[in-house]
């Protein structure tokens, strides 16, 4: 079987031939089916270059609508976040969970659409709803982060005293954040793409994310090789647009060094937000208070998907195990563990964000590889298990706070005051711990902050495909897969870890601005 294979001859060989047929486009033969891998990899970059299409413009009208308010706010003089906490609540819906629910209620219930296989646009619909939600969160709770400071620059006061409609106005802002975010939309597509593997599962799309899962399961390498290689070059074609669109945006101003920096703003407190994260927290530590009291591990298979009463309030699972137990004794290892992998990835970000020339392609590279993929790889070296699951996690959590993060040291740099600065003889190490530094560490811990839900959630997938926590652990992510089976007999099973990830993002993201109004200041 190794010489049939070719492995006889050593890995650097089998390397080295893999790449002269690349060169020629020849991707080899499946070591399963026999077949050519360049059409299959072909086929399968097509659908999901379609799906992402899709779930882009879904991502898109979903950001619009959240951002709307602070558009109009902002506009009229009154600066203040718009759909933030929704936005929030928004990216911390489970792909594959939501994907269920729309397959059962829109698919299965209903009747309104098709329930799997590609066979047209009306295919399309609940897929891209399934991914295109998620990441109009992300996307808009970054811009409605962003807009509130543009708008307390000199030039809106100016613009409004002068007269001008507020539509030009919320437009002139839109495009003044926007160069700062391009690259996350650009990751974003990037992720739609080689993420969507359990949304493709769940309708038998044939995708490229599916196809690459399944050539690693089944141990196909040139399937295998053939599908990631054409991740990394999307990846790398798509951040490559991105950085082009985000230049012409920005005009000679980055090169001549004539941005003006947003406005600084003064927190100010106010008690109705420094009581939505009590509130969050009070629900969350008293449901998992409440559950550490429990047995999350007593199996009554004569109880099995009870609903909620007295005796189990959030009802049991599909082995009569008590979800509510299960939820509080999960926290630790759901929360801890993302919380961990969330702060390291933040300060590599940071890190990498003040080498922007370095950080860009490898924040391309790595943004293309699923954490799925990227957890068979780290187990097949590591073996599984939870830390094996938290590196791969980590190694593909970091790009999209890379690139947030080199934009804004990049605009920062360029801003015609810090040339004043340097001018007055101001000392580099001034300059980058007094302005630089808090001008971007601040924006980019907000969107860490923003993405620690969706890394729990990476953390608890590559759990229930054996790469990390193992059954049967009480983890919120796993409970989730598990109940996925049941959701349309017992939704309950479902709901609650699912709660428990969106209260874990309206509080993080409410920690992030607990007792700040922002308000324009009268100085740089």
């Amino acid at each position: 079987m190794r010489r049939d294979l070719g492995l006889d001859a050593g890995a650097l060989a089998l390397l080295g031939d893999w790449l002269a047929g690349l060169v020629r486009g020849d991707l080899g033969r499946s070591w399963v089916s026999g077949t050519e891998v360049l059409p299959s990899v072909l086929t399968g970059l097509g659908v999901s270059l379609t799906l992402m299409g899709a779930s882009l413009l879904v991502a898109l009208l979903v950001a619009a609508a959240l951002c709307a308010p602070a558009l109009v706010r902002g506009a009229r003089g009154r600066v203040s976040g718009g759909g933030g906490a929704v936005a929030a609540m928004l990216a911390a819906v489970p792909e594959f969970l939501l994907a269920t629910v729309l397959l059962i209620v829109v698919g299965v219930w209903c009747g309104w659409l098709p329930t799997s296989g590609w066979q047209g646009p009306v295919h399309l619909v609940l897929p891209a709803l399934a991914m295109g939600i998620p990441a109009g969160g992300i996307v808009g709770r970054l811009v409605d982060d962003a807009l509130p400071a543009v708008f307390g620059e000199r030039w809106a006061g100016l613009w409004r005293a002068s007269g001008v409609t507020n539509g030009r106005i919320a437009g002139a802002a839109l495009r003044r954040a926007l160069p700062a975010l391009v690259p996350q939309l650009g990751l974003v597509a990037v992720g739609l793409t080689g993420g969507a593997v359990a949304v493709e599962t769940v309708f038998a799309v044939p995708g490229l994310g599916r196809t690459a899962l399944g050539a690693a399961k089944s141990q196909d390498l040139p399937l295998l090789q053939g599908s990631v290689l054409a991740l990394l070059a999307l990846g790398l074609a798509a951040g490559a647009l991105a950085h082009l669109v985000r230049r012409r945006l920005l005009g000679p101003g980055l090169k001549d060094a004539a941005l003006s920096l947003p406005a600084p703003v003064v927190a100010e407190p106010t008690r109705l937000r420094r009581a939505v994260p009590v509130l969050l927290g009070a629900v969350l530590a008293a449901a998992i208070g409440w559950g550490l009291l429990g047995d999350p591990y007593r199996v009554d298979t004569a109880g099995r998907l009870t609903v909620p009463s007295l005796a189990h309030p959030l009802g049991t699972d599909a082995l009569g195990r008590d979800i509510l137990a299960r939820l509080g004794h999960g926290a630790a290892a759901t929360v801890g563990v993302a919380v961990a992998v969330c702060v390291v990835s933040f300060l590599f970000a940071l890190a990498l964000g003040f080498l922007p020339n370095v950080s860009t392609g490898a924040a391309d590279i790595a943004n293309a590889l699923p954490p799925v993929i990227v957890g068979i790889l780290v187990a097949a070296v590591l073996g599984p298990g939870t830390a094996g699951a938290s590196l791969a996690v980590a190694l593909v959590s970091w790009p999209p706070l890379a690139a947030h993060a080199a934009a804004l040291v990049l605009e920062t740099r360029a801003a015609a005051y810090l040339t004043a600065q340097r001018a007055i003889g101001a000392p580099p190490l001034w300059i980058l711990t007094r302005h630089i530094l808090p001008a971007v560490a601040g924006p980019v811990a907000r969107h860490a902050v923003l993405r620690l839900p969706g890394i729990a959630l990476a953390l608890a997938s590559l759990g229930f495909l054996g790469l990390g926590a193992q059954p049967p652990a009480p983890e919120w992510g796993l409970m989730l897969d598990e109940s996925r089976l049941y959701v349309e007999r017992a939704p309950w099973a479902a709901l609650a870890p699912a709660a428990a990830l969106a209260l874990l993002a309206g509080l993080a993201v409410s920690l992030s601005t607990a007792g700040l109004r922002t308000r324009r200041s009268t100085g740089p």
